[in-house]
């Protein structure tokens, strides 16, 4: 310690020296030090040091005085308090000194400390005592009228601290409010300014009521009618504090609107700019609140965008051209008269068009009305003189765009029924875009020939995005287009910036649009492209390979054969390619897009090339070998391949193949995707020339890679082996003894299934096929079922869904080999039926006899039916389940046998009806609708007799199997469906409810576009009397909100009031059952408000827009006190709001608190059972999780109370680790092993 205070001590000493250089070493050497975490004062020497630095601010050295400056920065965390109030008062009185330069650097010197104050609540008393302090003399200085540079500079601290430390001032913000109103009247502009800016720091944190105050006060000053000056300021300070106090200005609206609407009409061009600023702030603030108001704004920004009263636009747009010329002259001679300095129209021209763009941007629901309204004005105003004005228009115009994109690619799933009819359900606003086409292209080709950069650079963004929008919609315009993109790219003049705007652009709408539309180009398109390819930057070069890489794909498409010849062309771009192709010396980038794109010319136009192709081959191999271009030379290479030109790739096939082996060993997992991909390709389409010796690399490394861990690499190295075994099948005898293992042990795997499964399954068949392998069928059928065979004690270990991927792999063997089949069903029927048998191998046994006989081969065997039925009266549960599913899956096989039988069953045998109701769901789900359309009826009038069963689980099986089966004949069985709902008894229809759950599946089919008429009258059941068939309705609308949110957005308006009535507590439904000495209440309301609740959530993913947040959010916060299922819902609910729209929730955010506040505080009983304790402590987990999201969100601790309940978290150890703990999942996303650790 001695030691530190020593060489500060001899600091301090050089920093009294008469020499400048001394002074500023000293204190250089002294910043060094406190910069140091390691550093620590004693109390004498804090005092020194502090004292030294405030005289060495006063130093006649600039640069010490400098330095002394930013030595405070460190120094703050480094002393106690009493030396910090210090520094703090010297300052303040300095900065009222007479001296301008003691005051400018005191003030500095004020920015740093407040900059450095501690938000962490064991520094918080410091900061609130220093900044009092602060505040009280700054108050002070501001109430000096006689000297402006000592307010402006109070000011400006006073922003700097209430923009970081305003919840800290709480105190003094009545007081600041008060000393900074009157600063808006001064006569000097920047005090004016200032101030505003102060007030809007201010205006996040302050009470309602001071709010309302500031308000309240601006209303008032304005409607004195003051001098416009004044007025100015008024309508700025009001647009900067709705900006940034955001939803409190809603309630103040009414009187607000129509005060800024009045004062538009003020001939001030200034004045007229801050009004449309305000009404910006407005919109984005509170877009709900301003829902009265948006047609009166609209009209105005209609008006204003285009006030120009200095300037004549001539509407034909020949002359107009002309006429500027003209104009141009007489501008110079008339000089004296009017400068177009002086001209402000075109800032209220920029801040209506702004005011628009936030209207389109925040009401996507008046998109229509915008396209009729607004979007031919704005087409009209993209003849702009002004050129910052015109890229404001481009800018909404965009806007536009986007928001009708959002749109469309949210009805997507209905967009594509069939590829008959692609458009069956366009968007209205996309139908209202595509007439506007042709007048954009009109407008914008003329402007993409302007000299002006910025111009330019805006018609391709605009251009970019409208090829989004609407694809293919340029295709008719592509010949007005062409000539300004080469204009850009051959312009001498234009930046490399504009060229790759250009460049972009172009790849674009060559991906957009079909080949044959540039083909008749191709002489004017090629030679600019080719020269950018060439270019010294490498970006331009970069962006222009994918551009010639498109283009080579325009010459000759994959699949066409004559039209368009190719021939002239491609010398030109493969010389330019094959250039940067050779180039070792260049950008990554453009070394992986030459690869790409030489690529594409091999693969498309391989057949021109002739002599070059072997040498381009060569290089591809030496690219192939070097670890940073090794995976775009896999992936191409895998293009060549299968290329339908049949490219010889004889001379590097040996060598990449052992390449591409050792691939397979590396840990990166794109390259081993990759490469598994390209050898797929090449064994497919080039076996004949693989020597089978080539292949030993590859085959090597397979085995390893078909494993559990990594499904995906799993399935494709599978696939790969089933191409070798029928393309190659000697070379996997090799290996089959190596590989099978681990085949059949993810055929075990619980995690097998899907596209795994089918692959593994292709796979065995080919292998049978083969007959290479040492193993037949008979070895492959015993490796499948063994394990199923062994003792209880293995059989536990297996998984059910293992059970059903042996069957499958079974069932395939025996489609295989036919002649197989019959020895193997009597082998299985024998274990079905011997006592002796395990269970794990009759239930396997049952599984295969039921896949094997949905291929139909076992025909309407009486001997299986018998042996099933048998089984399905068995004791034992598991083979029960399998028998039933056995069953099913025969009757797929041969419906006309077993359906009959099976719907007489049904009828006549209560006791297993529910097991036999699983057999014909298994028939309606797998059969085609044509086999079963002649036995609807009979099992239609089935399903109905068992529709009011006392059983809920076979209630729901009846409804699975009515929904299924309604697709059958969708537009016959709907109707009839929909007349059980006024026929049946509640348990009916809560059957018919459920069945439509099952009509809605989340990929497009043909029922769709009937469900959609009708869905509303299934939906009318949310007002049913009974509670049950309530629950039903609302789980049905939970799925069309999650599957086809569709179906159900035009309906929101109408069944959102019956669904937020269901999120009510009922007293009516609470009862009371004595159990022994106990009462216990019961809530029979639960279940429902449960269903509604999980509705909301599934709103806010599919159909938010639809939403009124605010009154979203009021049922929220009911459910925040509800009970504890309610609750973990709606936390979770919190969050996703938090994320989706934190406007909102900032408005109500107070009001959200308490209950987040009363959960996290919340304390269980000392006697309780472990079960309470874990419940407890899950809830207040969750509502931490909803704290942790909403402090994500910015701006929030400006709330007061929201401040404290953080302050609160920090302070109080419990819920600190419970906060930690949820933002160390969250934030690191630790792995099991290492969170393990950490407990």
């Amino acid at each position: 310690m001695s030691n530190v205070s020593y060489h500060i001590s001899n600091l301090l000493e050089k920093m009294t020296s008469t020499d400048k250089d001394f002074r500023f070493m000293a204190t250089n050497d002294l910043m060094l030090e406190l910069q140091k975490d390691s550093i620590k004062l004693d109390e004498d020497s804090e005092r020194k040091v502090v004292t030294m630095l405030l005289k060495l601010l006063e130093d006649k050295n600039g640069e010490v005085q400098n330095l002394a400056v930013k030595c405070l920065a460190p120094l703050v965390s480094k002393v106690k308090e009493p030396q910090v109030e210090t520094m703090v008062d010297t300052l303040c009185s300095n900065m009222m000194s007479d001296k301008e330069q003691l005051r400018d650097i005191s003030s500095m010197g004020l920015k740093t400390v407040i900059a450095e104050l501690p938000l962490t609540s064991s520094g918080l008393t410091l900061t609130t005592s220093v900044c009092k302090k602060i505040t009280s003399q700054l108050i002070g200085a501001m109430g000096k009228q006689e000297d402006v540079s000592v307010q402006l500079e109070a000011l400006d601290i006073l922003s700097d601290m209430l923009g970081r430390l305003s919840g800290a001032l709480v105190g003094f913000h009545s007081s600041l409010l008060s000393s900074l109103l009157p600063q808006l009247t001064s006569s000097r502009m920047a005090v004016r300014k200032r101030s505003i800016l102060a007030l809007g720091h201010l205006v996040p944190c302050c009470s309602p009521a001071l709010f309302s105050q500031l308000t309240g006060h601006l209303l008032t000053e304005l409607a004195k009618g003051p001098p416009t000056s004044m007025t100015r300021t008024y309508i700025q300070c009001l647009a900067t504090i709705s900006r940034q106090g955001g939803h409190r200005v809603g309630e103040h609206l009414e009187k607000l609107i129509p005060m800024v609407v009045k004062f538009t009409s003020v001939e001030d061009d200034e004045l007229r700019e801050y009004c449309f600023q305000a009404f910006e702030a407005f919109i984005r603030r509170c877009p709900k609140e301003m829902s009265p108001h948006v047609a009166t704004v609209t009209k105005l920004c209609l008006k204003f965008m285009t006030f120009d009263p200095n300037y004549n636009y001539d509407d034909d747009e020949e002359e107009q051209e002309d006429s500027m010329d003209i104009e141009d002259g007489l501008d110079e001679e008339s000089d004296d008269e009017y400068s177009d300095d002086d001209d402000m129209s075109w800032k209220v021209r920029r801040s209506s068009i702004k005011c628009l763009d936030a209207l389109i941007s925040t009401r996507r629901d008046l998109l229509l009305s915008f396209y009729s309204s607004v979007c031919p004005a704005l087409l009209a105003r993209f003849k702009e003189r002004e050129e910052n004005v015109r890229a404001d228009v481009f800018a909404a115009f965009s806007t536009l765009l986007k928001q009708t994109r959002v749109g469309s690619s949210h009805h997507g799933h209905v967009v594509t029924t069939s590829d008959s009819e692609p458009s069956k359900e366009e968007e209205p606003a996309v139908t209202m875009l595509k007439k506007q086409v042709p007048v954009i292209v009109k407008v914008l080709h003329r402007q993409l020939k302007e000299k002006s950069i910025k111009s330019r650079q805006g018609c391709f963004c605009l251009l970019t995005e409208l090829a989004h929008t609407v694809l293919g919609a340029l295709e008719q315009h592509i010949p007005a287009l062409i000539p300004g993109i080469v204009f850009s790219l051959t312009d001498k003049s234009t930046s490399s910036t504009m060229r790759i705007d250009a460049l972009t652009f172009f790849h674009v709408l060559l991906l957009s649009h079909p080949p044959q539309a540039f083909q008749p180009h191709m002489q004017v398109l090629l030679p600019p492209v080719v020269a950018c390819v060439e270019d010294s930057f490498y970006k331009i070069t970069s962006e222009a390979l994918l551009v010639a890489q498109q283009l080579v794909r325009v010459m000759r498409p994959q699949g066409q054969t004559g039209g368009f010849d190719p021939k002239p062309f491609v010398k030109e771009v493969f010389s330019v390619t094959l250039k940067r192709l050779k180039a070792t010396d260049i950008d990554q980038e453009v070394k992986e897009r030459a690869i790409t794109c030489m690529g594409h010319m091999v693969c498309h136009l391989g057949d021109h090339l002739r002599a070059e192709l072997q040498g381009v081959l060569a290089i591809f191999l030496e690219r192939l070998k070097n670890e940073i271009t090794r995976l775009t030379a896999v992936r191409t290479i895998t293009l060549i391949s299968a290329s339908s030109l049949k490219i010889d790739l004889s001379s590097i096939l040996p060598e990449a193949l052992s390449v591409l082996g050792s691939f397979l060993r590396k840990n990166q997992r794109a390259l081993k995707l990759g490469t598994l991909a390209c050898l797929n390709a090449l064994v497919t389409h080039h076996a004949a020339s693989i020597k089978p010796a080539a292949l030993e690399p590859v085959l090597s490394e397979l085995p390893a890679l078909v494993d559990e861990s990594d499904m995906h690499v799993s399935q494709v190295s599978v696939t790969l082996m089933t191409c070798m075994a029928k393309a190659c099948p000697s070379s996997l005898a090799k290996i089959s003894s190596s590989v099978l293992p681990g085949v059949f042990r993810l055929v075990h795997s619980p995690l097998l299934q899907g596209g795994v499964l089918t692959a593994i399954v292709d796979f065995l068949q080919a292998l049978v096929l083969s007959k290479t392998s040492n193993l037949g069928y008979s070895q492959l059928l015993k490796s499948l079922t063994d394990p199923f065979h062994s003792s209880q004690a293995d059989a536990a270990v297996i998984h059910r869904q293992s059970y059903h991927s042996v069957a499958r792999c079974v069932a395939a063997l025996s489609s295989a080999c036919p002649k197989e089949t019959p020895g193997t069903v009597a082998g299985l029927m024998k274990e079905v039926k011997s006592p002796g048998s395990p269970e794990s191998a009759r239930v396997l046994a049952l599984l295969c006899l039921g896949e094997v006989g949905r291929t139909g081969s076992l025909g309407g065997s009486k001997e299986v039916q018998g042996v099933i039925l048998e089984a399905i009266s068995s004791t034992n549960e598991e083979v029960k389940t399998a028998a039933s599913c056995a069953l099913g899956s025969m009757a797929v096989g041969s419906l006309n046998d077993y359906l009959p039988f099976l719907l007489k069953e049904i009828s006549s045998q209560p006791r297993r009806q529910y097991l036999l109701l699983h057999s014909l769901k298994e028939v309606i789900s797998a059969c085609p609708a044509s086999s079963l359309s002649p036995h609807v009826e009979s099992i239609w009038t089935l399903l109905f007799q068992n529709c009011e069963c006392q059983e809920e689980g076979t209630r729901n099986l009846v409804a699975e199997c009515l929904g299924k089966l309604t697709f059958v004949n969708a537009s016959q069985l709907l109707p009839r469906l929909k007349q059980q709902l006024k026929a049946g008894s509640p348990l009916a229809r809560s059957t018919v409810v459920t069945a439509i759950k099952f009509t809605i599946v989340d990929h497009p089919a043909p029922i769709d576009s009937l469900l959609k008429d009708c869905i509303g009258d299934f939906l009318k059941t949310l007002q049913d009397g009974d509670i049950n068939v309530r629950r039903v309705a609302l789980v049905m609308f939970n799925s069309a909100a999650h599957n086809k949110p569709s179906l159900i957005r035009g309906l929101l308006a109408t069944v959102l009031p019956h669904l937020y009535k269901e999120t009510q507590i009922r007293k009516d439904l609470i009862r009371e059952v004595e159990m022994g000495p106990f009462k216990h209440t019961v809530d029979d309301g639960l279940d429902v408000r449960k269903a509604a609740f999980e509705c909301m959530y599934t709103l806010l993913d599919s159909c938010l827009e639809g939403l009124d947040v605010l009154q979203f959010l009021d049922h929220v916060e009911e459910g925040l006190k509800d009970h504890y299922d309610i609750r973990m819902l709606t936390f979770l609910m919190l969050a996703r709001l938090a994320s989706l729209c934190p406007a909102a929730v900032l408005q109500r955010l107070d009001r959200l608190i308490e209950p987040l506040k009363a959960t996290c505080t919340t304390k269980v009983k000392a006697g309780s059972v472990k079960q309470e304790f874990e419940k407890q402590e899950e809830l207040r987990r969750s509502a931490m999780r909803a704290v942790a999201a909403l402090l994500a969100v910015p701006e929030v601790e400006r709330s007061p109370s929201m401040a404290d309940f953080a302050n609160q978290i920090r302070t109080n150890a419990d819920m600190a680790s419970i906060y930690q703990s949820i933002q160390g999942v969250e934030g690191e996303g630790l792995g099991p092993a290492e969170s393990m650790d950490m407990s």
